[in-house]
This record gives structure tokens, C-alpha cells and sequence, in this order.
């Protein structure tokens, strides 16, 4: 089955080998990463032209070339004087798609930021960011660094909407806040991902309203983050993956939910 949320272009005409000048090639940053000035500056100050490879590149329809994966680079010739690039040029592609082969082609190497990566996303209209920045919205939050209307756990959030969809992830945004208020620890990955993965799992056995209450008492976000460090660093520190402390934070979820209720009526882990 193909997955939802996959990275697809139109076929379109590739030529490779293309030599262009440096002053031609533009860069749209709604459909690229954000340039780090201080990494061209290296890369030029350690320049080896012979090794610069191919760069990627999108020639619009009205004929002006677009830098897709290579900018770093370009940066760096442009720094050392260098005057052409060879490219692999791309025809008949949108900004939309741009964007998205920008996410393919960085996927494996040098990948973005997770933070560049979602806003090319959004910019690719890739309905994984587009639905979760929708999420997002309806609990009037943005994505960035974390404080206390914007979330920085780019990769957890998307993995809940990726797993569980973005009702899910609407669901455990409110939760969080509910249980917790508007603070920056509100919005931690760890607790985010343990809350998203017992709705996901659970979430038709229970309420949201009771779920946010039972975990508010319990301890604020602060103390939950650190009692669940500790309980997934146990082990060594082999054990101590996001993926552990997702998992510990879904199951001490669990355990609170479960208490003060019958056998027939808890929920396993």
C-alpha cells in the first residue's frame, strides 16, 4: 500500500551536465534551507573546485534558474570567485515542486534542519506538513523554537501525524495544554509523543477531559520530563532514545489513567 504521506514529482525533462555562470542562478528560500554563512565561509575557505560536484537546479518557465540542492556550495564559489557551476537543471517545475525536490534530494545526505524541512514542506503543499500545521492552528500555535505558543519538537509532531493522523495530534495539543497550561515543557517531544501514542492507541476508550486531569495532578511538565529521563536512562544510556522516552512517558500515561478504576476497566500497555 502506498504510504500517505509520500514525495512525489511529475515526470519532466532533466538535462545534466549543464554548465551555468554563477550571476545567473537564483535562490528562492520559501523552497530551500536557510543559509548558513558561517558553512560557505568554511567550505570556501577549504575549496576544492575539481570536487565541487553537481548542484541542482529548476529552470522556470519564464527561463530563470533556481539553485535547489547546492547553495552552500554556490556560496562558497561565489566567495572564491569561481565563475560557473556544472548542474542538473530541471524543467517545468512550480515552486510547490521545487520545494519537494529540494526534501527528496536531501532526504539520505546533509539533510535540513528539522525546522528548514518543515517549512519547505509547507511550502511543497505535502499534506504531512500541511495537515499538521493545520493541527497546529486550530490550537493557536506555530512551529519554531520552543516557548510558549510555538512547538520545537518538529520531528515528534510530524511522527504523530504521520502514525495517528492529524485528529490525533489536535487531540494531544489540548491534552498537553489542558493538563499542563501554555509553558515551554508543555510542548517537550517526549510528552507530546507518549500523549499522542496512548490516544493513538487508545483513544477511543477514553476522555480527553479526565486523561488531562489525571495527568496535570499527577506532577507538572517539568517533573514528568524528568521522572521520564531517568526512568528510560535506566538502563544505560543505550536505553535512553526518544524513542525510549516516548515509550516510558506512553506508559506511565498508562498507569495514571488506570488508577482508581476496576480490572475489567483499565487499559493495558
Amino acid at each position: 500500500m502506498a504510504k500517505k504521506y509520500a514525495y512525489e514529482l511529475p515526470k519532466h525533462h532533466v538535462e545534466h551536465g549543464v554548465s551555468i555562470p554563477i550571476d545567473e542562478l537564483k535562490i528562492d528560500d520559501k523552497a530551500q534551507r536557510t543559509l548558513n554563512e558561517a558553512r560557505a565561509r568554511s567550505m570556501a575557505n577549504n575549496l576544492v573546485p575539481e570536487a565541487l560536484g553537481t548542484i541542482v537546479v529548476s529552470q522556470r518557465s519564464n527561463g530563470d534558474r533556481y539553485i535547489v540542492d547546492g547553495m552552500h556550495r554556490w556560496h562558497a564559489s561565489k566567495l572564491k570567485a569561481i565563475p560557473e557551476l556544472i548542474a542538473e537543471v530541471h524543467h517545468g517545475l512550480d515552486q510547490q515542486e521545487e520545494a519537494v525536490l529540494f526534501l527528496i534530494k536531501n532526504r539520505e545526505s546533509s539533510k535540513p534542519t528539522p525546522l528548514d524541512e518543515y517549512k519547505i514542506g509547507l511550502t511543497a503543499g505535502l499534506p504531512l506538513f500541511v495537515d499538521t500545521e493545520a493541527a497546529l492552528q486550530r490550537r493557536n500555535l506555530t512551529m519554531g523554537s520552543t516557548g510558549t505558543h510555538t512547538v520545537g519538537a518538529v520531528a515528534g509532531v510530524l511522527r504523530i501525524t504521520d502514525v495517528y493522523g492529524p485528529e490525533t495530534l489536535e487531540r494531544t495539543l489540548k491534552v498537553a495544554e489542558d493538563a499542563w497550561g501554555r509553558t515551554k515543557e508543555t510542548w517537550d517531544g517526549m510528552l507530546l509523543g507518549g500523549i499522542g501514542m496512548f490516544l493513538g492507541r487508545h483513544g477511543d476508550e477514553v476522555e480527553d477531559g479526565p486523561l488531562a486531569t489525571k495527568i496535570g495532578k499527577k506532577d507538572p511538565a517539568f517533573r514528568w520530563r524528568a521522572n521520564i529521563t531517568a526512568l528510560a536512562s535506566a538502563g544505560g544510556t543505550r536505553h535512553s532514545g526518544t524513542g525510549s522516552r516516548v515509550s516510558t512517558c506512553y506508559t506511565l500515561i498508562v498507569t495514571e489513567w488506570n488508577k482508581g478504576k476496576r480490572t475489567e476497566n483499565r487499559i493495558g500497555a
